[in-house]
């Protein structure tokens, strides 16, 4: 027997009985507490080498998670990716890196790098700046600047300066009368440069000024500028304003004509808006006024849109991701239907089927965004659940579609703010509207799996207290589990002993929609 399937992503769900701020497992949820006791479920793996990272101790990420989710395969990706090619040198020959090398050169301008500076590995890795500063040197080059996005959300909240300092430590060794590297200019991550899905292009153009012009409140150090600007506003590093490192009015490295400058942050989503900027900023770029448009040669780790093309030089091939769920749909002439807001619709788009922004099928997919608000996301933690499900909700009714999909943001969004009180009410929102999804399900007769993409709502606790005594907040991404539900399946429907990861959720769709010609490549079913 078969049935059509609606797949719902809870972003940031996990399911966990450890208790470290769980705003997952205080949160009230009826529903999920439901799906959980009385229908066929199990948890599944959404981290570490079952999403393609390097280790079982890599947190996952949306981005890796709705790659697996989409196409069924586990592809090295991200980290694994870049370390793969710095470990082997072929970084290194890569025509970007001996572009920008060579563009430097030729010129007699300076090298610059710029990215996510922490270990974190879901945007980037200090490690790999770190490798290229040192290749810089080794191959010639004289001038090199670093500008630097603090993270503070997959990583402990206030811990730039941390990273900062072993950055310090790096270029102090590496600097002497023929080389010369120093930080430039920095800011929160969620502040400027940063943004995705084109939701506000104004952090970019934040970012344009401070990185590329130095035009930005003047500090001596990135150290100094970090410890004014939160005594100033108590900001944690995601929310730390930029700032330019200069002296006497001086910046230390604005971005010129003859200057090369490399993303070296390898995930896509918040890496497309500043590679657009510098890609197209000759080619009729209209989201923000560009006082200085210098000649330079920009190139980013990976190319973060292959459809786009974008940018138009990289340093590291992307994963080829080939034989994705919704190819295999489009091939059996499906009808299907992806939905969410602004912040997670990339994720049910372009990352489900296989990093491309384009569909397979104009007339077999639909694709439906709703607009996300500007706003911190814990002052509005429900975020716009209410209008996801409300589509998806119509596109149920409406019989069109025999797979629909969608993604609940609040998990991961409202998580990462580190505010537990909301966060719950974010889970809240989401499992207040699973309950109009599952009875629209039951009413017209499609099989509901519910799941998450990874962790973050369950652990909002770090280690330690602040100084008031109350538990320091934990902004992101946990190692945790994630549920997996079958509602309303066909008779019969059972999940197999097994230990399944996300990437197993391709062939249970297909086989619940009455295919059991999965490609070869798959990972096999999760249900019987």
């Amino acid at each position: 027997m078969s049935k059509p399937v609606v797949l719902v992503v809870m972003d940031g769900v996990g399911w966990t009985e450890k208790d470290k701020g769980n705003a997952v497992m205080h949160a009230y949820k009826p529903q999920l507490d439901e799906l959980m006791s009385k229908w066929p479920h199990t948890t599944i793996k959404a981290s570490g080498t079952a999403v393609g990272l390097p280790s079982d101790d890599d947190m996952g990420n949306s981005e890796v998670g709705h790659n697996a989710l989409g196409c069924g395969q586990i592809y090295s990706q991200g980290a694994k990716l870049v370390n793969e090619s710095i470990e082997s040198g072929k970084i290194y020959q890569s025509n970007a890196w001996q572009g920008a090398v060579n563009f430097v050169k030729e010129h007699n301008g300076k090298l610059h790098f710029l990215g996510l500076l922490s270990d974190g590995n879901v945007h980037s890795n200090i490690s790999h700046l770190i490798a290229m500063l040192k290749e810089a040197k080794a191959e010639g080059l004289k001038e090199v600047r670093v500008h630097i996005l603090l993270d503070g959300r997959d990583v402990p909240e206030t811990s730039a300066l941390q990273y900062v300092d072993q950055l310090e430590d790096v270029l102090k060794e590496l600097n002497d009368g023929s080389f010369h590297g120093a930080i430039a200019s920095g800011g929160g991550r969620m502040v400027i440069t940063m943004d995705r899905y084109e939701a506000d292009w104004g952090m970019v153009e934040k970012g344009w000024h401070i990185h590329v012009m130095g035009d930005g409140p003047m500090y001596p150090s990135a150290r100094a500028a970090i410890e004014a600007l939160r005594a100033e506003g108590g900001y944690t590093d995601q929310y730390l304003p930029g700032f330019v490192v200069g002296e006497n009015g001086v910046p230390a490295g604005t971005i010129d004509d003859g200057d090369s400058l490399i993303l070296y942050n390898f995930r896509g989503d918040r890496a497309v808006e500043l590679s657009k900027a510098f890609d197209y900023m000759n080619k009729g770029f209209d989201k923000f006024d560009m006082p200085k448009k210098p000649n330079v040669y920009y190139a980013g780790m990976l190319q973060y849109d292959g459809d786009l093309k974008l940018p138009d030089n990289f340093l590291v091939e992307p994963p080829h991701i080939e034989h994705t769920l919704s190819e295999f749909l489009v091939n059996k002439g499906v009808k299907s239907y992806a939905c969410s807001e602004t912040q997670k619709f990339g994720h049910m788009t372009y990352f489900w089927n296989g990093n491309r922004s384009e569909k397979f099928s104009d007339e077999l997919e639909t694709w439906e965004e709703v607009p996300s608000d500007i706003i911190p996301f814990d002052q509005k933690p429900w975020m716009k659940a209410t209008e996801v499900t409300e589509k998806i909700v119509a596109a149920i009714e409406s019989g069109e579609y025999q797979f629909i999909r969608c993604n609940y943001p609040n998990g991961d969004m409202v998580g990462h703010t580190g505010n537990y009180e909301a966060t719950i009410i974010g889970v809240e929102s989401v499992d207040l509207n699973l309950k109009r999804v599952m009875d629209a399900c039951l009413k017209h007769d499609y099989a509901l799996l519910v799941m998450a993409d990874h962790g973050n709502a369950d652990e909002m606790y770090d280690k330690g207290f602040n100084a008031d005594g109350s538990p320091k907040a934990k902004t992101s991404h946990s190692l945790a589990r994630v549920p997996f539900i079958i509602y309303n399946g066909p008779e019969g429907t059972e999940i197999k002993d097994g230990d399944f990861g996300l990437a197993n959720v391709a062939a249970t769709v297909t086989k619940i929609l009455g295919y059991d010609d999965q490609p070869k490549e798959w990972l096999e079913s999760i249900n019987k």
